[in-house]
């Protein structure tokens, strides 16, 4: 129970200064307080990035998370960690070694450091529908929807916050079907993508 309370503190923290500075999280956070809601209840997953994945779980290891999976990619990688009752971890870092020198992660971890989330993902029903209604309150999208439709997992970035002209933060919209739970590497990598024409 005590480490169920120091998690939820820890969660609330990083919830609170994402929402503080995502223009966009807070637009759907108004939503659904609005209608007794709440942002917390929708979140599907956390990202943070870091330069050193198992170093910065550690934190959440003590608390009650527990190593789930690695997923691997072109220049970056990220492992997933679950607790019961919390919103999966998902921490990702470039390689190490020469596969990573093209990943942007480096870099935003230089500017904005690891102890920030760069975004939360919040579960949709409808993606095509939360899309237009969040355009309709001023929220600009990235790219497009990722996966396909009726799949397992559908997903989009916002447009990113930015921090003196640096691309910060985004707030993902996540679709799921089938009782698919997971990640699907081609889709992150795409969405990782989407970001990278806009710093």
């Amino acid at each position: 129970m005590e480490r169920g309370v120091a998690l939820e503190a820890v969660i609330d923290g990083l919830l609170k200064d994402y929402l503080s500075r995502n223009l966009a999280a807070r637009v759907l956070q108004a939503a659904l307080d609005e209608v007794g809601v709440g942002f917390r209840p929708v979140v599907d997953h956390l990202t943070i990035r870091t330069l050193d994945i198992d170093r910065r779980a550690e934190e959440f290891l003590g608390l009650g998370y527990g190593y789930a999976e690695t997923l691997n990619y072109d220049d970056w990688f990220a492992k997933v960690y679950r607790a019961p009752g919390f919103p999966p971890l998902f921490i990702d870092q470039a390689y190490p070694d020469a596969r990573g020198a093209t990943s942007i992660i480096p870099g935003w971890v230089a500017r904005f450091g690891d102890r920030t989330l760069h975004h939360v993902a919040v579960l949709v029903g409808d993606i095509e529908w939360a899309i237009h209604r969040l355009k309709a309150q001023g929220v600009i999208f990235t790219g497009d929807i990722v996966g396909m439709r009726g799949g397992p997992l559908r997903q989009i970035f916002t447009a990113p916050e930015r921090v003196d002209g640096d691309a910060f933060s985004v707030l993902e919209l996540t679709e799921r079907h089938h009782g698919f739970l997971g990640f699907s590497p081609p889709q992150a990598n795409a969405l990782m993508r989407s970001t990278v024409g806009t710093g």
